[in-house]
């Protein structure tokens, strides 16, 4: 029987993170065009809807091919949050579905955000489809990416705010409410292989992927209201309030990895 530390501990990293790892890596030339759809999907079906030349959705390879003419630098990734849409061209559709859904890419004049649709067989078998729905962006939208933090600041800001969110989930006792949270924060001091990146990318941006996309997961789990009603309203204020900057730091963490200069 699998336990919710079980399912943190097997969920993939953000897929808007594996996208723009993967296809900046391609549009480098350090990757082959006929991994990064794979690379991306993993175990899951994409595909893509609105994107340019298509009538209907169409399966995630036959997309890529509309970014073939993007450099590196052009295919960012952003995610905002309520309060913090840093990252973001603008106001319009695309910002507007981005801070729901949490997550986007941007790459040239087209915005891309992932939408997971639940399915159930004849057989009542649940699965999942990931859409990447195309928005089209303003030619002259902001470089936003120029108000975002590089790798070596995320990294300082993510163990600072580390050091200070596990303190004070000390002094909240989570081992007692949330005894898998705990373990899942001290397994953060340990790499994990499994969210790796891509060629291309320095160690420094491997080793803070690597340790944000484990807490992302971990900051998910948390998320989640204690099993049978073992926390109450004020001490789940107190947690969110705790977490919050953790969350934060996280979250830019994963952006200045995943568009740190890419090195042959």
């Amino acid at each position: 029987m699998s336990t919710p530390a079980a399912g943190a501990a097997i969920l993939a990293p953000r897929r808007s993170s594996r996208f723009v790892a993967w296809v900046r890596a391609w549009r480098a030339g350090l990757v082959p065009f006929d991994e990064v759809a794979d690379a991306v999907a993993g175990d899951e079906e994409h595909l893509v809807a609105d994107a340019p030349g298509t009538w209907t959705d169409v399966p995630l390879p036959a997309a890529l091919p509309t970014l073939a003419k993007l450099s590196p630098d052009e295919i960012r990734l952003v995610l905002p949050a309520p309060g913090d849409p840093r990252g973001l061209p603008g106001p319009g559709d695309f910002a507007g579905t981005a801070l729901l859904a949490g997550e986007a890419v941007i790459a040239g004049t087209m915005g891309l955000i992932p939408e997971v649709r639940v399915h159930t067989s004849g057989s009542g078998d649940t699965f999942e489809t990931v859409l990447w729905r195309v928005y089209p962006l303003p030619a002259d939208a902001p470089a936003a990416s120029l108000t975002l933090p590089g790798a070596a600041e995320a990294e300082a800001e993510l163990a600072a705010a580390l050091a200070d969110t596990t303190a004070a989930l000390t002094r909240l006792d989570v081992a007692q409410w949330r005894p898998e949270l705990a373990g899942a924060l001290e397994a953060l001091r340990r790499p994990d292989g499994t969210t790796d990146l891509p060629p291309g990318f320095d160690p420094r941006a491997r080793r803070l992927f690597a340790r944000a996309a484990v807490l992302d997961r971990v900051l998910a789990l948390a998320g989640h209201a204690a099993p049978g009603g073992a926390v109450n309203n004020y001490e789940a204020q107190q947690r969110d309030a705790a977490l919050r900057p953790l969350t934060a730091a996280c979250r830019q963490a994963l952006v200045a990895a995943c568009n740190a200069p890419l090195r042959p």
